[in-house]
């Protein structure tokens, strides 16, 4: 039987990733960059990573959650990732994400600060954008969060208040707003396939095209 979840307990274990976030994010800020300029990158790479896999091992012995990474995957769920990569791109990147822009231009120049750093260490930041961030974020919002809601509340509750969290974690209103489309788009992939892998395969494949989209230009300029 599925496991699950009320929603006061799963933000919590959002908040609590939130927390981890603030702390490899304090320890670069006030730790590496002034202790170790030089390695600084690499270091804050290595408390993410040793974060993320802290707050999974926790996220899976305190709530007896499974992380079946290979499961439920199939050709249609993966030509069906593929597909919602492109499709976020050309609907949001192409489309919504110009329009939101102007409506908070601020969220837009923090927005544009947040991809010049980026490009500073483009190996890094893949790593970072590409990789990590997709796995911790479907794990969480879509195999643990969407999943165990859904037992309990229903699918289209567990939906809304998955993507709504997803997208409070990218913290800039231009982002916030794509991903709050991206996380129905992803929570509705889940429930299609049952798959965190295929979910995972969506989301990287759409912010290595935006990565590339992104950073590429910056290298043509003079």
């Amino acid at each position: 039987m599925k496991e699950e979840l009320l929603v006061g307990k799963g933000i919590l274990w959002v908040l609590f990733w939130v927390g981890f976030m603030l702390l490899y994010t304090a320890l670069d800020v006030g730790v590496w960059r002034k202790i170790a300029p030089t390695y600084a990158k690499y270091l804050n790479l290595f408390s993410i990573i040793l974060c993320m896999v802290v707050f999974l091992i926790l996220l899976t012995r305190k709530n007896h959650f499974k992380i079946n990474l290979f499961q439920n995957i199939s050709v249609q769920g993966i030509l069906l990732a593929i597909g919602c990569a492109a499709l976020f791109y050309f609907i949001l990147d192409k489309g919504l994400d110009p329009v939101f822009e102007k409506i908070f231009p601020a969220s837009e120049e923090s927005y544009q600060q947040t991809l010049e750093s980026l490009s500073s260490s483009p190996i890094i930041s893949l790593i970072r954008v590409c990789v990590l961030a997709p796995v911790i974020e479907e794990i969480l919002m879509r195999g643990f969060l969407l999943d165990g809601l859904a037992g309990k509340y229903g699918k289209v509750i567990a939906l809304l208040v998955s993507a709504f969290f997803f997208a409070l974690l990218h913290f800039n209103m231009v982002q916030t707003l794509s991903a709050f489309i991206c996380g129905i788009v992803l929570g509705l992939l889940y429930l299609h396939t049952g798959s965190i892998f295929c979910c995972m395969l969506a989301h990287i494949g759409y912010n290595l095209i935006s990565y590339i989209a992104m950073i590429l230009p910056m290298y043509r300029k003079p």
